[in-house]
């Protein structure tokens, strides 16, 4: 898509120069609000046009009845093992069978945002019910789910809710509701913690369930951001939402998640409008934001180093492997993004954190197994990817697979190198095609989205 950009506002649609829409224009939009993006979804995207497949993405779209069986079934069983290992395994089948990839990308980063671990947790279905949370308001609003959060019982569990009482507040989760989940370090002050503290007091957990314990809460003034009065916890969230710190700290989130990593302050100040002036709504804000200029400009493509999640999941989806759930999920620990098991209470770092030597070795490793078609779970005949693709000699089987998983055309020192790669490998056409795959998936250009 040759783009006509505007100098003046960021978030300003990107207007067509012509009437192109490209299969990497295409790629591009499917692959960062979702997760991978087959060769047919990306025929339908260039088919429909931007408008079209941006219009599917945001809206519910209908679940075929074997996934809702399938994901019924998978989550019966976690419920009834207690095993976080088959949790993981529901949620990895969601992410990889949805028709409503950006709705499970937004539970991955509400996941993130809202950090909260099995570790300390134990149970299965709160966590699960912290999932559901998520994904329930994922393109909802943003208002919502933060109270939603204060009341959520693997939050309150994670973060000692029961341990804030009258006489001795416990801090954790005020703090974390400024520091981690609104407003971001330097935006509070160590009293506003305080006093916030002291109105989350009472706010427990019992029999599995949100208890508001009136004899622990302490009904006396507090004071904070200024405002003085008999506070709540819905006070001081809503105190939150006022500051002009918390529509920046979840821009910031957002464009860092779909955008770029590095974010000017230009492009922050005008999405933090957005956000203030759509109320916290996150479908229009996304709506705009993948309209937009900075997300369609070339330094935000291929910008973003995939996550773990991005490449297991992404992997899979666009090679249409009938996956290996246990596996799968196996390998996302191994990888460093353990699904229900962050690390801390901030999360995972991503970004270039994501990549190491240890890291790298392993992600060449899964390419290896992936292409391979064991482990992982079986692919489509490789010819079959081929054949999608309308590749036919030699030449075009190397340029359009490795375009179709780079997300852009390959240069032309690449093309010969894979070209020789792909002669070289032995057996037939079949085998040269995996190895060229797993050639493809192990560069490090691949590992960026």
């Amino acid at each position: 898509m040759n783009l006509k950009l505007r100098t003046d506002d960021p978030l300003a649609p990107a207007e067509p120069a012509n009437r192109s829409w490209t299969r990497h224009d295409a790629a591009h939009l499917l692959r960062r609000t979702g997760f991978g993006a087959t060769v047919t979804e990306i025929d339908r995207a260039v088919d429909e046009g931007l408008e079209a497949t941006l219009q599917r993405r945001l809206a519910p779209q209908p679940e075929s009845e074997e996934f809702d069986q399938v994901a019924r079934l998978l989550r019966n069983t976690a419920h009834q093992t207690g095993s976080i290992g088959d949790l993981k395994a529901w949620w990895f089948y969601r992410m990889r069978y949805t028709a409503n990839s950006l709705v499970e990308r937004m539970a991955l980063l509400w996941h993130d945002h809202f950090a909260t671990s099995y570790g300390k947790v134990q149970s299965v279905k709160q966590m699960a019910a912290q999932n559901d949370a998520f994904r329930r308001h994922a393109l909802g609003d943003f208002r919502e789910l933060l109270h939603e959060m204060s009341r959520d019982v693997a939050m309150l569990v994670w973060l000692d809710g029961n341990a804030n009482r009258k006489r001795h507040p416990n801090e954790n989760f005020a703090r974390e509701v400024m520091e981690l989940f609104s407003l971001g370090i330097g935006n509070y002050t160590e009293a506003d913690i305080i006093e916030a503290a002291r109105a989350f007091s009472g706010w427990h957990v019992r029999k599995g369930e949100f208890w508001f314990n009136e004899l622990q809460h302490d009904t006396g003034e507090k004071t904070v951001f200024g405002r003085t009065g008999n506070l709540n916890g819905d006070d001081v969230i809503e105190l939150c939402l006022e500051q002009p710190a918390c529509p920046r700290f979840i821009a910031v989130k957002l464009l860092r998640y779909f955008v770029q990593p590095e974010p000017q302050e230009e492009l922050i100040a005008a999405l933090a409008d957005r956000i203030q002036a759509h109320n916290f709504q996150i479908t229009p804000v996304l709506g705009e934001l993948f309209r937009s200029r900075a997300f369609w400009a070339e330094s935000s493509r291929l910008a973003l180093i995939k996550s773990p999640v991005d490449l297991v999941v992404g992997s899979q989806r666009s090679l249409e492997v009938r996956s290996n759930l246990n596996a799968s999920a196996e390998a996302l620990e191994k990888l460093g993004q353990d699904l229900f098991q962050p690390p801390t209470v901030k999360g995972w770092d991503g970004g270039r954190d994501w990549i190491s030597t240890t890291t790298m070795i392993l992600r060449i490793n899964f390419a290896t197994e992936l292409a391979g078609g064991e482990r992982f779970g079986e692919m489509p005949h490789p010819a079959a990817l081929a054949r999608q693709l309308g590749a036919g000699s030699r030449e075009e089987v190397v340029t359009q697979i490795a375009a179709f998983l780079l997300g852009r055309e390959p240069a032309t020192e690449e093309t010969h190198e894979l070209a020789a790669a792909y002669q070289q490998a032995g057996g037939d056409r079949t085998a040269r095609i995996r190895s060229l795959l797993q050639i493809v998936l192990s560069t490090p250009d691949y590992q960026l989205t």
